[in-house]
């Protein structure tokens, strides 16, 4: 490969990252409505058919932000790990309530994400193994248990984000969560 190519390569791979960082950026501070391929052009300097050139539009850059999450939100449940549950949990938790825009593209809002299937992206199945690693190996349902546990988790960061349950009363949900139903 010459040395222009990969130049050429090196700077398309740039303007790929300042599209999905810019778009973290103003879905962050403005909401995903915000969220246009004429205010993202606005706002990395390319026009609309460049953005055009690196993701077939809005749900496309979403998809890739949502899967820049995953690989964000596996690391960390990945350093919480030797915590048990407890503290993969709470560190799902306060990246729910740290990046609610990140959030909410990687599992509220719609997208072509494939959740257990035989297409799901690395960075995703990463999370759900740090939830699998919490119960023993020998356990039985140790998968379906993770699934409750992330399921549980993601009602509680959904409820607490929207403002219908109130922030004081989190740690007690992650006490109930871990003594009750994972057994400490």
């Amino acid at each position: 490969m010459s040395a222009i190519t990969e130049r050429r390569e090196r700077e398309r791979a740039q303007r790929h990252q300042l599209i999905i960082t810019a778009a973290r950026e103003l879905a962050e501070t403005e909401g995903w409505e915000a969220v246009t391929t004429r205010r993202l052009a606005e706002r990395v300097e390319y026009s609309q058919p460049v953005l055009y050139s690196h993701f077939n539009g809005k749900e496309a850059i979403m998809r890739a932000v949502a899967l820049e999450g995953f690989g964000e939100l596996a690391a960390l449940l990945r350093a919480a790990q030797p915590g048990g549950l407890r503290a993969v949990a709470g560190a799902y938790l306060a990246f729910a309530a740290e990046r609610p825009a990140l959030y909410q593209a990687m599992f509220v809002l719609p997208t072509d994400v494939k959740f257990a299937h035989a297409e799901t992206p690395p960075a995703l199945r990463a999370c759900f193994d740090a939830f699998v690693g919490c119960f023993a190996a020998g356990h039985p349902r140790r998968e379906l248990f993770a699934e409750v546990s992330w399921g549980a988790l993601h009602g509680i960061a959904a409820l607490a984000e929207n403002g219908r349950i109130p922030p004081e009363g989190q740690a007690d949900r992650l006490d109930v969560l871990v003594t009750q139903f994972a057994g400490g």
